[in-house]
């Protein structure tokens, strides 16, 4: 054998013998080995909630409670098994985020903006809080007054009382109807300072029953007004 061969030879047993180590130390169990990643294990779905991208992706839940508590809601603002109360039932079915309490706040604030704005023949702020027809109705009032050189001046004293009286969802649009007592004072004068309307010293009682609506697939959370009358 010359040398050429005995070190092919020996080279050869070597690998041999290294394989042969190896083998017997990675095919050996011990006992601490990690268990092969289970994506149905529950132990294993709380370590890697996403997958193996590692991504956590929830899913909604929809909670009884979540339900009993805006029909609890309802019951809050209008007698059970009445008219009312259905109606509004079906508002929070078509728009889980409607909450009747929460609306009729809202609906306190804007009537209060609206009236005064009204007043001031601020069209910006009212632009903001009607619908294109009430605020047409609104505007050409203003500038009929304006054109007369009237002025108006109003002070709002508050809200007696502010209740729905009316809800529907058609096209998907809900539309909610208030009725709302107030405390006003408001007096008119002409371009000559005379007081022509009202009383700047008394405080008189109005009654006015006002239609919010909004549209249930727009992300503007905001109610417009659409509809106004004066209870006699």
């Amino acid at each position: 054998m010359g040398s050429n061969d005995f070190i092919t030879l020996f080279f050869l047993v070597a690998a041999v013998l290294i394989f042969l180590q190896l083998r017997s130390v990675l095919g050996r169990r011990t006992g601490s080995e990690k268990p092969p990643f289970d994506p149905y294990s529950p132990r294993d779905v709380a370590k890697n909630p996403g997958g193996d991208d590692g991504k956590v992706v929830t899913l909604p839940r929809r909670d009884a409670t979540d339900d009993e508590q805006r029909y609890a809601d309802v019951d809050a603002v209008a007698k059970p098994d009445t008219p009312l109360n259905a109606a509004l039932r079906e508002v929070v079915k078509s728009d889980p985020s409607f909450r009747p309490r929460e609306f009729l706040n809202g609906a306190r604030m804007a009537y209060e903006m609206i009236v005064m704005a009204f007043a001031d023949g601020d069209r910006k702020t009212l632009k903001g809080l009607l619908s294109k027809e009430v605020f047409e109705g609104f505007d050409a009032a203003i500038t009929d007054r304006e054109s007369r050189g009237e002025v108006v001046k109003s002070t709002f004293v508050g809200i007696d009382k502010a209740d729905i009286t009316h809800a529907t969802v058609k096209d998907a649009e809900e539309q909610i109807t208030v009725r709302i007592v107030s405390q006003l004072i408001s007096a008119t004068y002409d371009k000559a300072g005379a007081l022509i309307d009202g009383d700047q010293e008394t405080v008189a009682e109005v009654t006015d029953i006002w239609t919010f609506a909004r549209d249930i697939r727009s992300r503007d959370p905001n109610w417009r007004l659409v509809a106004t009358e004066s209870e006699q």
